[in-house]
């Protein structure tokens, strides 16, 4: 059994710290069908490791992943304290005593947390010490209905349960309230009402609640940049005069050509609901049991029928079509009802393709947004070292690795495993559009059919970029701040740039006194270019401007080293060293903690200037 946490690739992981709560972190994990990591030393089989407990159970948390530590709470707490902000955000995190006697749902309770505890007692035959006061009390924590409910108006739970607790009873009505059986442990009477139906209820009350059971599928079709107001206008008078809320709407489905279309996703953004995906045989063969053909529509994409055949095919033989085929000028909807929620939703999604830079290396220095791309991800593609430095993060992803030198067939591929459906994760270090893939993906997606491009269904796939701490600011970091001024950066691999071009661009930063930082500053086959930037930045800065050398930042092995321009020998670098190169007017100075390397951005002029115009004055 798999608990999510609003993905379903994001399961929760099971923490062991000690030889002693090892067996039962195992059986836990078994349960959950979860992944066991287990602190070195002190575990012996796990499937990933970990060397700090505090760091990495921070780490899962800040990524969104459940957490259950079979361990003491107060490790769980420590480590996740500072991380805390919105409970209706946070993962579940979950403690399990080493003897597999108690369960303590810490955080998360109205996220799965609860849930999960219990299950994992059952399991344990253990004790769930769950304190939420709804769970206690009544059994039911409101503001998480089961899968296949949605609650409609979450902010009224508060005070629902508030007057619950204080004594008032609640009736449910409405033509769904007997299959709500999950609220039958709720004391009866007239304090608290509760709706359960498919159809909308307007609410004045602060302790009413509205659960929709999600028994629609919208089909929907368009034509191309079909403006997103008109289809959701056409949706929305489809909905009312069906009696439909939008929150008991299961899926949105469409034909996979549409995948891209920002109407399409617009209205599933809306709805917060999964879009999902047909070929046009699949959506052909639904259409014995449409209301409406289209021999138009069948020679122009191959299906006689979008809407309708959509909605029909995404529900499968649990749903029946009760609003057919309506249209705009540009769009068209229908909508397919099951008697009971629509659990197992046919098709696929439209695939994603996150294009990652994990920094340096250490997690600490890896964005939160980028450990919850990662941890989203099914599939994991990139420099296999780069995976690796994901350390346990990545442990149970499937991960295609791929060599220095392979950079296209690496993003073509990562592309075309999006188009599948699958949501990927492109890994580089540093930041991704910083010498990186990230500029690559999109020359791809550029590139007409004759060009060596990608497919159709590729570029159809959300492609989203997030940022890393890029090598140039984590040696800026480490060095104190020599990028205080102007600055650029110059890569002095020729492998890509011309010899030429990259010569030209070192004699315009030397003139132009910026601050510079070479990335790829030498290769075992490329060593003369970094002697000559040595050379032409010696013909306009002194001989005694800092240069800072970092390699391997981020990583056990660091090592950072301050040397003279004109001391700066090519065979202490390396293809792991940034080369950080001052102005003229950059510094290096004792400062307490070591050298620090800064440069002046001109504020000890401005002051003078004000200074001087105070004493005029």
């Amino acid at each position: 059994m798999a608990v999510t946490a609003g993905n379903e690739n994001v399961k929760p992981v099971v923490l062991a710290l000690s030889a002693s709560g090892e067996a039962v972190a195992r059986k836990v994990a078994d349960l959950l069908g979860a992944e066991l990591h287990g602190r070195e030393g002190r575990v012996a089989e796990a499937d990933a490791f970990f060397p700090n407990a505090l760091d990495h159970a921070r780490d899962l948390f800040t990524a969104g992943v459940p957490v259950v530590g079979v361990c003491a709470s107060g490790i769980l707490i420590r480590a996740v304290a500072p991380m805390l902000s919105d409970k209706r955000a946070e993962p579940p995190v979950v403690s399990v005593s080493d003897d597999g006697s108690v369960v303590v749902p810490l955080l998360g309770g109205h996220r799965g947390a609860n849930r999960l505890a219990g299950q994992i007692a059952e399991a344990l035959n253990a004790t769930a010490a769950v304190t939420t006061a709804g769970d206690v009390a009544m059994g039911v924590a409101l503001d998480e209905p089961p899968q296949g409910w949605v609650l409609a108006n979450p902010d009224n739970a508060k005070a629902a349960m508030a007057a619950l607790l204080s004594g008032a009873g609640a009736s449910v009505v409405g033509e769904a309230a007997e299959a709500a059986d999950w609220l039958s442990g709720l004391p009866k009477g007239d304090g608290v009402t509760i709706h359960a139906t498919v159809a909308p209820v307007e609410v004045t009350d602060e302790t009413t609640l509205v659960f929709h059971p999600q028994h629609a599928v919208l089909g929907v079709g368009c034509s191309r940049n079909c403006p997103a107001e008109e289809l959701d206008g056409l949706v929305a008078e489809l909905l009312s005069d069906a009696g439909v809320a939008s929150g008991a709407l299961a899926a949105i489905a469409t034909a996979d050509l549409k995948a891209d279309e920002p109407a399409m996703n617009a209205l599933a953004a809306k709805f917060n609901v999964p879009l999902r995906l047909f070929t046009a045989a699949e959506l052909d063969a639904e259409t014995p049991r449409c209301a409406t053909s289209s021999d138009v529509v069948f020679a122009e994409i191959g299906t006689h029928g979008v809407a309708e055949n959509a909605a029909l095919a995404a529900g499968g033989a649990a749903v029946t079509l009760t609003e057919p085929k309506r249209k705009t000028a540009m769009g068209t909807a229908a909508l397919a009802m099951a008697v009971s929620p629509v659990l197992d939703i046919a098709g696929r999604a439209r695939g994603r393709l996150s294009v990652v830079g994990i920094g340096p290396g250490q997690s600490a220095w890896r964005t939160p947004e980028v450990s919850r791309l990662v941890a989203e991800a099914e599939e994991l593609v990139g420099y296999g070292l780069y995976i690796d430095l994901l350390g346990p993060l990545a442990a149970g992803k499937e991960r295609s690795d791929f060599p220095l030198g392979g950079e296209e067939a690496r993003c073509r591929y990562a592309l075309e495993q999006a188009a599948k459906g699958k949501n990927v994760a492109l890994v580089c270090s540093g930041d991704a559009g910083i010498y990186a893939m990230g500029a690559l993906v999109f020359e791809l997606l550029d590139r007409g059919p004759d060009e060596h491009g990608v497919s159709d269904a590729a570029h159809r796939v959300e492609v989203v970029c997030s940022p890393g701490v890029s090598a140039l600011q984590g040696a800026a970091a480490r060095a104190g701040a020599p990028l205080g001024h102007d600055f650029c950066t110059i890569s002095l691999s020729d492998l890509l740039t011309p010899r030429d071009d990259i010569l030209r661009r070192l004699k315009a930063a030397a003139e132009g006194d910026f601050v510079i930082a070479f990335y790829n500053p030498v290769s075992k086959t490329r060593r003369t270019l970094l002697a000559e930037a040595r050379d032409i930045l010696l013909q306009h800065r002194p001989a005694d401007t800092p240069v800072m050398l970092a390699s391997s930042l981020g990583r056990p092995e660091e090592y950072v080293r301050y040397r003279r321009l004109d001391q700066l020998e090519v065979d202490e670098v390396d293809m792991l060293t940034v080369v950080l190169i001052g102005s003229s007017n950059s510094r290096l100075a004792e400062l307490g903690e070591g050298p620090r390397m800064f440069t002046p951005r001109g504020y000890a002029r401005k002051i003078d200037g004000d200074l001087s115009g105070k004493a005029a004055k």
